[in-house]
């Protein structure tokens, strides 16, 4: 798979994928990542990648040109995405954008490639959003900066979902939210800490039991936590069953 990221500031990724899980899919050769400088693909000697908004107001816009050049100088001969179902993804990280999240990251996941577009100042030019990109996301309701730091999740949630990419080849299904539900309470040795036990069922080693145990464990925590979540989780009998006896229902 292979990412292209397109900025105003590449040297803000630094670092960020030269490490961990993100570092060893790249050396596997299950990932490739590269950066780009819109601002070589802007005109003009001092290569201007903004401008100010038509109609008035605040802040500067960034312009559709250096946008579309870099784009398609990376792609090549390849053509646009028509879709968010091509094998080709051009996504623009935009607080406008549906919301990010684990099914998102896995519908990635399944692409060949993905380009990023990182936007700045007040936003970018709409005709950008209206004929370049396939894609919009956001990874939250706040603001940041730039598409810098989201591009950087992105990357970062996709990147370990690929085959190879951890080493235990379950884990990212039982990762919080791969279910539909958060993760269960973890614990590792000393079994006992400034007093404090782990559960008698992680040591019992009846491991029908400790799954039982984690199982209702992730429901209960979804359900004080987010459980907005169990609407759209996949639930079996006996989860209802215990939902059912934890919210008191007949």
């Amino acid at each position: 798979m292979r990412f292209d990221i397109m900025t105003l500031f590449p040297r803000l990724f630094c670092g960020v994928f030269e490490e961990s899980i993100v570092k060893r899919a790249v050396e596997a050769g299950l990932v490739t990542i590269a950066l780009h400088n819109i601002r070589d693909y802007a005109e003009g000697k001092h290569r201007i990648t903004d401008d100010e908004p038509y109609g008035g107001g605040g802040g500067m816009v960034m312009k559709p040109e250096p946008i579309f050049r870099a784009v398609e100088a990376v792609l090549g001969d390849q053509p646009l995405p028509a879709s968010r179902e091509d094998a080709t993804q051009v996504v623009l990280l935009s607080p406008a954008g549906r919301l990010f999240s684990q099914s998102i990251a896995a519908e990635l996941a399944t692409r060949d490639r993905v380009v990023l577009v990182c936007g700045r100042y007040e936003g970018v030019d709409e005709r950008v959003r209206e004929h370049l990109v396939s894609d919009e996301i956001s990874i939250g309701d706040f603001v940041l900066s730039g598409g810098e730091i989201p591009a950087m999740v992105v990357v970062e949630a996709v990147t370990r979902l690929l085959p190879g990419a951890l080493g235990d080849p379950l884990a990212a299904r039982r990762d919080s939210f791969s279910a539909g539900v958060l993760e269960h309470p973890h614990y590792t040795r000393p079994a006992e800490f400034r007093s404090w036990g782990v559960p008698e069922v992680l040591l019992s080693g009846n491991h029908a039991e400790v799954e039982r145990w984690r199982r209702e464990q992730s429901l209960l925590r979804t359900y004080l936590r987010r459980p907005d979540l169990l609407e759209k989780a996949h639930l079996s009998p006996e989860d209802r069953a215990f939902l059912k006896r934890l919210t008191g229902q007949n």
